[in-house]
């Protein structure tokens, strides 16, 4: 099973923060990194920050290096990314993914970021910065 469920978002001023999560307790196969996507309508989905098993460390774009801070809590299988100085180019739908191990033909979307292949999806929260 490869679930993950997302929670948070929303509205906020330019300049403000918000926070997103992720439960990843239903994700029972084993993955190699878990992270962050965003995407606007007509563009592609853009990687922002990814946290691999193997290191623990978030990466992140350049794009929000500075401004968001990605989290994951191994005991509750939760990652949380936290969103500050928040700017109108923010304004996105945010995906929770995971680079799931095994067979990965067929996925869609399948995307690489930081060497890892991301093929599982949350469901989206739209995030919209007003300025």
């Amino acid at each position: 099973q490869e679930l993950l469920v997302q929670s948070g978002g929303g509205l906020a001023r330019s300049g403000g923060s918000l926070r997103i999560s992720c439960d990843a307790s239903g994700f029972t196969t084993r993955y190699y990194a878990i992270g962050w996507f965003r995407q606007v309508p007509g563009k592609e989905r853009e990687g922002i920050s990814y946290i691999s098993t193997d290191d623990g460390s978030p990466h992140y774009a350049d794009s929000v290096r500075g401004r968001f801070t990605m989290s994951r809590d191994v005991a509750n299988k939760t990652v949380s990314l936290r969103m500050s100085d928040l700017k109108s180019e923010d304004t996105a739908v945010y995906y929770c993914a995971a680079a799931p191990s095994g067979s990965l033909g067929g996925r869609s979307p399948l995307i690489t970021f930081g060497n890892w292949a991301f093929a599982a999806w949350g469901q989206g929260t739209r995030v919209t910065v007003s300025s």
